[in-house]
């Protein structure tokens, strides 16, 4: 098992090769608007907050759609008791058939890890689901978590350590979103029928309310004028994530994936043989998923 000391060394080694100077993030008006319970939704300075109470949970939405590209939020997560609230980022088009790239944060009892559940929808089919135990808490300072799409892959980010990597397997026969517009969301809202402990554990509303934070909020990825045209994003033009040194992971990068599915995996899809008798085709050719 890979040490922690070598892994924080990656991580520094990475951050000086890809990151460089971060740059700023917007304004949460400037790319999102509240798209339920608005009372629910608060703009306090820098930082928005989603409020989740014995009433009503809360979302919001990005202003346009997009067609690859990079997205990214700092989240501090609910303090405390959370136990079966779940607090979601992700990406979705819309209608039966849709994609979707989500990040489902699943709340705990007090001492216990928050579960992180990653999903991939294709054409309206999920269940690719990925359950891993984060490596700090993430409800006591802000994280950033990204998802970076390009025609190559989609790759899920942690503090821009990747957790997940979906290839694009069309070669071997299997669909990959690439031809939907998708919205960028988060919402907060009540699960205690499934979220924590499959169900056992309820919400306990007299912690209530539930509070997700957000700041710093990032979107470079290819805006589409409307959900039909897509020639301005799927033509021949090559953006930054099109290229093979962004868009494959590095060495380092995979060292990392590796680190985190040997130390911090708690599920995965394609080895459930109870829901799959037969393996899912993805997960014959995936080297990591």
């Amino acid at each position: 098992m890979v040490g922690m000391s070598w892994f924080m060394c990656m991580m520094m080694m990475v951050c000086v090769i890809y990151c460089g100077e971060a740059a700023p993030g917007a304004k949460f008006e400037d790319l999102y608007r509240s798209s339920w319970a608005t009372d629910h939704c608060v703009n306090d300075g820098e930082v928005t907050k989603l409020k989740l109470d014995n009433f009503s949970g809360a979302g919001f939405e990005s202003r346009s759609k997009y067609l690859f590209g990079k997205v990214s939020i700092q989240i501090k997560l609910v303090e405390g008791d959370s136990a079966g609230t779940v607090t979601a980022f992700y990406m979705s088009s819309e209608g039966s058939n849709h994609n979707e790239f989500d990040f489902e944060f699943l709340g705990n009892t007090t001492g216990e890890p928050y579960i992180v559940q990653t999903n991939v929808y294709v054409n309206g089919v999920g269940n690719r689901e990925q359950r891993l135990n984060l490596w700090f808490d993430p409800t006591t300072e802000f994280h950033t978590y990204s998802i970076l799409w390009s025609k190559r892959s989609v790759v899920f980010m942690v503090d821009e350590t990747p957790i997940r990597v979906h290839k694009n397997l069309e070669d071997k026969g299997i669909p990959f979103a690439k031809d939907q517009a998708m919205g960028v969301y988060s919402s907060i809202w009540n699960a205690d029928d499934w979220a924590t402990q499959g169900g056992l554990v309820k919400t306990d509303w007299s912690h209530a309310p539930f509070i997700a934070s957000y700041k710093d909020f990032k979107i470079d990825a290819c805006e589409v004028p409307t959900t039909t045209d897509l020639s301005k994003c799927n033509g021949d033009q090559r953006f930054w994530w099109d290229e093979p040194t962004v868009s494959e992971l590095s060495l380092h990068q995979n060292h990392q994936l590796i680190w985190v599915r040997a130390n911090h995996m708690i599920y995965d899809y394609c080895f459930d043989a109870v829901r799959f008798p037969v393996t899912p085709l993805e997960c014959q050719h995936h080297r990591h998923l």
